[in-house]
């Protein structure tokens, strides 16, 4: 046991004096090491700017998402098949219908919540002014948090509201400006479509996604049963699983329970589509990885330039050291000794570039962050990003510099002693 532990103790010291040497050799030629390491100070920052920029826009995009979407959100659709005994099937079989949904919480344990909506598009006016083209919705009083919007202003839906289908509304910001109501229209009466309501509220808008913004901002809010009352024909739901991870099988219970109360054989096609949040998440993810492997691999090209400097600077200073090399040889310095050496001289002189190259890549992070309309302000420098970049510095040290260092292993002490 102790031969092993003497052998590895002796081996990193000399590791460690090599470093030590090779830190002296670096400070002693400041500006040509400076000028060796450029490359790969250059290779590093803008490989790892690159990837604290597309990781920030990554963050940004998921973040979106799921404020606009929701990661765990289920969205449901009446669709026609394409085969099957439905194929041809008249709209009002497709159609989904508000009692299809009934004991749904009870029979799908993963869905903590789910709502009905309804929708249709429609004028909206108030004395002389008129907003075209208005998209107004049915909902219940669990959407406000499956889709996180708030009432801003007034009061949400009360049971009474949505038992007695009552015509009572909530707006947006946007349309109520339009329509020039009072900042608390509470109580005040617009005409939807060609039916009179009361205002009860302000609720916010909906989130962007992808800067999209203009009409969807203009919005009046109704009660399911109210909406379901004027027999609108367009239905959906959303239903929202207990968790992201719970999500798939959420969604299964769900197909199940529509199959069941759609009447539905076990051959027949859905007649309705289920739309899974979680899965196009993932993709955007997986998107967004190969985006940055790409990028990073591209940039990366940068420190192989570097790595050629490197390998040119350590095989001038082998030749300016040849009678040094000489000399260690003459005293006993065996050729791994000196390939050592030299090894450990161009990995650290690439660690030093680097730790350079690292600072240089925050001050750019910090710079990308502060960019207007960039949607960058989430760039950040990844652990993974800063061990791969000394990874990466180690390997190209290692690669660029065992050629001068075999050839200075090589040397022979005699011809090395009468170097010039």
């Amino acid at each position: 046991m102790r031969r092993p532990a003497a052998f590895i103790a002796g081996y990193m010291g000399l590791v460690a004096q090599s470093a030590w040497l090779a830190l002296g050799q670096i400070w002693a030629n400041k500006s040509r090491s400076f000028l060796t390491m450029l490359g790969v100070i250059i290779g590093v920052a803008s490989v790892v700017a690159v990837i604290a920029a597309l990781t920030g826009l990554k963050a940004k995009i998921v973040s979106k998402f799921e404020t606009v979407v929701g990661s765990n959100n289920i969205f449901m659709f009446p669709e026609r098949p394409d085969r099957g005994r439905f194929h041809r099937g008249a709209w009002h079989v497709i159609r989904f219908r508000p009692e299809q949904f009934e004991g749904l919480l009870q029979h799908c344990p993963s869905v903590s919540r789910f709502t009905r909506i309804c929708e249709s598009r429609t004028t909206v006016r108030c004395r002389e002014y008129v907003i075209e083209d208005v998209g107004v919705r049915g909902i219940e009083s669990s959407w406000h948090a499956i889709q996180g919007r708030k009432v801003l202003v007034g009061r949400p839906f009360s049971p009474v509201d949505e038992e007695q289908a009552l015509q009572v509304c909530l707006v947006t910001e946007d349309v109520r400006d339009k329509l020039h109501l009072d900042r608390d229209p509470t109580g005040a009466r617009i005409v939807v479509g060609r039916r009179s309501f009361r205002v009860i509220g302000v609720i916010e808008k909906a989130p962007q996604f992808g800067g999209r913004e203009g009409r969807s901002e203009r919005e009046v809010i109704i009660p399911f049963a109210t909406g379901w009352k004027f027999k609108w024909p367009w239905m959906w739901a959303i239903a929202s699983s207990k968790s992201a991870a719970t999500a798939e099988e959420a969604t299964a219970e769900v197909r199940f329970f529509l199959r069941r109360m759609r009447h539905l054989k076990p051959g027949d096609p859905d007649t309705f589509h289920l739309e899974v949040m979680e899965r196009h998440l993932k993709e955007i993810q997986n998107v967004a990885l190969i985006m940055t492997a790409v990028a990073g691999g591209i940039v990366g090209i940068s420190l192989l330039v570097g790595g050629i400097g490197i390998m040119n600077i350590m095989l001038v200073s082998v030749s300016e050291r040849t009678r040094e090399i000489g000399l260690r040889k003459a005293v006993g310095a065996r050729p791994g000794t000196i390939l050592l050496q030299f090894l450990v001289e161009a990995v650290v002189l690439c660690l030093c570039g680097g730790c350079l190259g690292l600072l240089g890549a925050e001050a750019l992070t910090k710079g990308i962050t502060s960019i207007p309309n960039a949607e960058l302000e989430m760039a950040y420098i990844p652990l993974w990003a800063i061990g791969m970049a000394f990874g990466f510095s180690a390997f190209v040290g290692i690669c660029f510099g065992m050629f001068p260092a075999i050839k200075a292993a090589r040397l022979d002490p005699i011809e090395a002693l009468r170097h010039e």
